[in-house]
């Protein structure tokens, strides 16, 4: 009986993706990670850093599909690991002067 070690050989790496958008751009990074990787690690594998000098890990917030997590996050194949813009603006104090705005 001959075996496929290669069937039964677990994968080594994984895909992953990196997101980061600006108003006016959106990159969507595919990157291939070790399978123990973490979020910092895809990040900085993806060349996000390199791409964008504005982004700050130790201030911004990220995120897989849009839930929170903290840069040592482990991954799992095929997560979008998001890079989230500081607000420009408090959410509610925004509508509140789109709301006087429309009222007048």
């Amino acid at each position: 009986m001959e075996i496929n070690l290669a069937a039964d050989a677990k994968p080594s790496l994984m895909r992953v993706e990196v997101a980061y958008a600006l108003p006016d751009q959106q990159v969507i990074l595919p990157v291939l990670v070790a399978i123990d990787a973490t979020a910092d690690m895809a990040i900085k594998a993806s060349g996000v850093l390199e791409q964008f000098a504005d982004i700050d890990l130790t201030r911004q917030k990220i995120g897989i599909f849009s839930r929170l997590v903290p840069l040592t996050q482990p991954l799992q194949p095929r997560d979008r690991i998001e890079i989230y813009r500081p607000l420009q603006a408090d959410p509610k104090t925004a509508r509140r002067a789109r709301a006087l705005k429309t009222a007048d």
